[in-house]
């Protein structure tokens, strides 16, 4: 079905003959073309609901950089917005929320969503399969619901997420009235992914580093796994979750093919740690792509050889950064291809 399968193979932990790679925010800054065709959006969330140029975004890593895999182009905090809590993308400062949830009308007030209500994703999903024409398959994606909770308590951007994290202690059994709605509403909405043309799914757990292991296990990983849960009898599903170190072990539970590691996380402890059960990905450093060309060539035949060539998809431990040089990425992409 498609000229390039090498992700899906790996993900469900089949051989390959070489390492599938792909990059987080790989359709982003760092692309002069991104840049070209964000300016003919008024703003980012214009731009995000905007299933053309969405579209557009999404294929170019495909073209440019020759990743073995697409990721469509969106942003985590949708899910809040079709759920009644809509947000706004400050320039230089990122999300805010003008309203957030601190009471139980606020929990009350917010809906479960459907895939519906999130058509323009969906719309930019069906278009990218189109531009793709099964030359690789695409990813969709969502935030996990602790992450997800944490910007609507928070209302915006945080190092310690502390209103977040004040709320599981100080109001437990709302936070999980919030994070089953987030958690119902998600499912809807990569259910609604998948039927559009979606190949694989990947969660992202942004925030989990702020919380500890039984917290962690109560109010994030619990709701991830029912996600995991009603994805996985679909596609294969990846769960990243940053700065979780004290939770891998928990993750081998996880109806999920493949585990997302940061670039603090040592991929032979991984490795141990699941064995042959999941697909690991990453977990380069992004910053490692500011470096010559000799040792980011280092750095990526490191790696293969810390995690094998099997049962690994090669990834960064987290996003592009936007001012990282476009050719180095390209270099660096080739090195996995190559070895």
């Amino acid at each position: 079905m498609y000229k390039n399968d090498i992700i899906l193979k790996a993900a469900k932990g089949e051989a390959v003959e070489r390492v599938p790679v792909w990059l987080m925010r790989q359709a982003g800054r760092i692309l002069p073309e991104y840049r070209a065709t964000r300016s003919r959006a008024k703003n980012f969330i214009e731009f995000v609901k905007n299933p053309e140029l969405a579209c557009e975004v999404t294929v170019q890593p495909v073209d440019i950089l020759g990743v073995d895999a697409a990721i469509i182009f969106s942003d985590i905090l949708v899910i809040p917005e079709a759920m009644g809590l809509p947000y706004q993308m400050i320039e230089a400062k990122g999300p805010y929320f003008e309203n957030t949830l601190v009471t139980e009308q606020d929990v009350a007030k917010l809906r479960i969503a459907d895939a519906g209500d999130l058509d323009y994703v969906i719309r930019a999903i069906q278009l990218s399969k189109k531009a793709l024409d099964n030359r690789v398959p695409l990813i969709g994606f969502a935030g996990a619901p602790w992450t997800i909770f944490s910007y609507m308590v928070e209302g915006s951007g945080s190092k310690t997420f502390s209103k977040a994290k004040k709320f599981l202690y100080t109001q437990p059994a709302l936070a999980h009235q919030a994070l089953e709605k987030i958690t119902l509403s998600t499912i809807n909405y990569l259910k609604g992914q998948v039927a559009a043309g979606a190949d694989m799914i990947q969660v992202f757990d942004s925030w989990a580093g702020v919380l500890g292991p039984e917290q962690y296990r109560e109010f994030s990983l619990k709701y991830i796994s029912m996600i995991c849960d009603a994805l996985s009898p679909l596609v294969p599903v990846t769960v990243f979750a940053k700065d979780a170190h004290f939770a891998l072990h928990d993750m081998k539970s996880l109806k999920c093919n493949t585990i997302g590691l940061d670039w603090t996380i040592n991929p032979g402890e991984a490795r141990t740690i699941f064995g042959n059960t999941k697909t690991l990905q990453g977990n380069a450093d992004p910053c490692m792509l500011y470096a010559d060309t000799k040792t980011i060539e280092q750095e990526a035949k490191k790696m293969i050889a810390a995690f094998g060539k099997q049962r690994y998809i090669a990834n960064l431990g987290h996003g592009l950064y936007p001012d990282t040089d476009k050719e180095r990425v390209k270099f660096f992409i080739d090195c996995i291809k190559q070895n």
